[in-house]
């Protein structure tokens, strides 16, 4: 059954995610399309929000087709595709040069919306990890890998919609995985969606702008004792 548009799936989900609010968890989305269902998830739990910047990299000559994905950090992490790196014939300096241009994509992210905002500590956390669908899994297996890195208690991935086959590939990734409606064959993640516009750049600066205290506001908040 099709999703409204995201922040009906986002509802959805947080509904099948109301047994971790007791661990407090920390809700990561993937923009663009992540950040309105993970917005919810948030809302509804309690929770902080942050984003997970990662980029697929694509074959010059099918930018859909993942040769790997990179996410970002001091030093960001890159996964390879072998397999498609190796059918398609793509040498060390042509995937160099689209790491870097998605590097760039990155960073322009990162500078618009997070300027300096700090980032939640994950370690010893629950961390739910969102999306608004996976198809591949690409740069959902690269931010698994990336959020491991940081030690959290538990990892959960919550999507609305994915591929059967691309979530058993991705069930070693994640400790729990939350996935509310998934198929086989699997079409494109827009075909389960009535509304599956475009999200802006402004919405997702909009939205993070919601979870986001003021500091004067913070500064006069109560402390403990």
């Amino acid at each position: 059954m099709p999703f409204r548009d995201r922040v009906d799936a986002g509802r959805a989900l947080a509904a099948a995610l109301r047994h971790l609010g007791p661990d407090q968890p920390v809700v990561l989305a993937l923009p663009r399309g992540g950040v309105p269902v993970a917005a919810e998830i948030a809302a509804s739990l309690g929770a902080p929000i942050d984003l997970i910047l990662v980029r697929k990299i694509g074959v010059p000559v099918a930018p859909e087709l993942a040769m790997g994905a990179v996410v970002d950090g001091s030093e960001p992490l890159v996964v390879r595709n072998d397999d498609v790196i190796a059918q398609i014939r793509i040498s060390e300096a042509e995937f160099r040069r689209v790491m870097k241009e998605e590097l760039a994509e990155i960073d322009r992210r990162r500078r618009l919306y997070l300027g300096d905002r700090p980032h939640p500590v994950l370690s010893g956390k629950t961390v739910i990890v969102t999306d608004d669908g996976i198809a591949t899994g690409a740069t959902m297996r690269a931010a698994l890998q990336a959020v491991r890195g940081q030690n959290p208690k538990r990892l959960v991935l919550a999507v609305p919609v994915a591929p059967t086959s691309t979530l058993a590939e991705l069930r070693d990734e994640a400790d729990e995985i939350i996935c509310l409606e998934d198929y086989e064959p699997f079409g494109a993640i827009g075909y389960s969606y009535d509304d599956f516009s475009q999200v802006s750049d402004q919405e997702v600066v909009g939205t993070l702008a919601r979870f986001t205290r003021p500091a004067e506001e913070a500064a006069s908040a109560p402390r403990d004792p």
